[in-house]
C-alpha cells in the first residue's frame, strides 16, 4: 500500500472516530456548562467558564451512588448468570446428540426476531401474579433463561474446539458437567469476555424492565437520571443530567477496557496450555 493510499485511510478512520466520539463529546461538554450557556443563542460551543462542580451537583442532587449501587447490583447478577446459562446451553448444543436438536436450536434463534417490547406487558403480568415486582429476583431468572444470541456464540464457540479434548476426557473418567466446567469453559475466554460486556450494558442501560417492575427507592441509576434532575415546575436541569450521563457510562467503559484486555491475552495465548 502506497503512503498516499495509507493517508487516506488513516483520514478516513480518524473520521469516523470522532463522529463516533461526537455525541460523548457533546455531552461531556454540556455537563460543563452553566443553566444560562445552554440556553444561549447563538450556541455557546465551548463554555465560557467550565463548571467542573456540576459533577458534584449531580452525585449530590439525589442519592446518586444508592442508584448506582442498584444497578450495578441487578447488571452484575444477571450478566453472571445469563452468561453461565449461555455457556451451558451453548455446550449442549454443539457437543451433545439428541433428537430434534437442530428443530430446538432453530426455534430458539427465531425468537431474536421478536420483539422485546412485546413481550413486557405479559412478562408483567406474569411477575405481577408471582408477587416478584419491586424484587430482583426477575433479573436472576432472566439471566438463569440465558440469551439466544449468547448461545449462539457459545455453540459456535465449542463447536469448533477440537474433540480429541472431549475424547481425552471421557477416557479419564470425566463426564460433560466436568467436562464443561474444567475443559471447554476455561477455554472459552474471548466468548465470556463479550457476553458479559453485552450482558452487563443490557442491564445497565436498560430502563423500561425498572421503571416498570421497581419502585423509586429500588429502581436503578438510568430511571433516577431521567427523572431525578427537576425543578419545582418540572423542569430538567440539563446541565445535572449530561454530568449524571457522563458518570454513568464509565463502569461500562472500564468493564469493557478489562474485559478487551483479557479477550486480546486469551486469542494471543489460545491453545498454548
Amino acid at each position: 500500500m502506497t503512503l498516499a493510499k495509507r493517508s487516506a485511510v488513516y483520514m478516513i478512520l480518524i473520521a469516523l472516530v470522532v463522529l463516533m466520539l461526537s455525541p460523548f463529546g457533546w455531552l461531556f461538554v454540556t455537563a460543563l456548562k452553566k443553566p444560562d450557556e445552554l440556553a444561549a443563542i447563538p450556541i455557546h460551543w465551548w463554555p465560557h467558564d467550565p463548571s467542573f462542580g456540576n459533577f458534584r451537583q449531580a452525585l449530590d442532587f439525589f442519592p446518586y451512588l444508592a442508584y448506582a449501587r442498584n444497578s450495578l447490583t441487578i447488571a452484575t447478577i444477571y450478566s453472571v448468570l445469563i452468561t453461565l446459562a449461555s455457556a451451558w446451553v451453548g455446550y449442549g448444543f454443539a457437543r451433545l446428540e439428541a433428537p430434534g436438536k437442530r428443530a430446538v436450536f432453530g426455534l430458539l434463534m427465531s425468537t431474536m426476531m421478536m420483539p422485546t417490547i412485546i413481550t413486557f406487558i405479559p412478562t408483567y403480568l406474569i411477575f405481577a401474579k408471582l408477587h416478584l415486582v419491586n424484587t430482583y429476583i426477575p433479573w436472576v431468572l432472566w439471566g438463569l433463561c440465558g440469551a439466544p444470541y449468547l448461545i449462539f456464540l457459545f455453540r459456535q464457540f465449542f463447536t469448533n474446539m477440537p474433540k480429541e479434548l472431549e475424547e481425552a476426557a471421557i477416557v479419564d473418567g470425566c463426564g460433560h458437567i466436568r467436562i464443561f466446567w474444567r475443559i471447554f469453559l476455561p477455554q472459552s475466554w474471548p466468548v465470556i469476555a463479550t457476553s458479559t460486556i453485552l450482558s452487563f450494558s443490557w442491564a445497565w442501560g436498560d430502563y423500561i424492565a425498572p421503571a416498570m417492575l421497581l419502585d423509586s427507592d429500588r429502581t436503578t441509576l438510568a430511571v433516577r437520571i431521567a427523572n431525578g434532575y427537576t425543578n419545582v415546575h418540572g423542569g430538567h436541569y440539563n446541565n445535572l443530567v449530561a454530568a449524571g450521563a457522563v458518570m454513568y457510562v464509565i463502569p461500562v467503559l472500564v468493564l469493557f477496557l478489562i474485559m478487551q484486555r483479557g479477550f486480546v491475552t486469551s486469542v494471543s495465548t489460545s491453545g498454548l496450555k
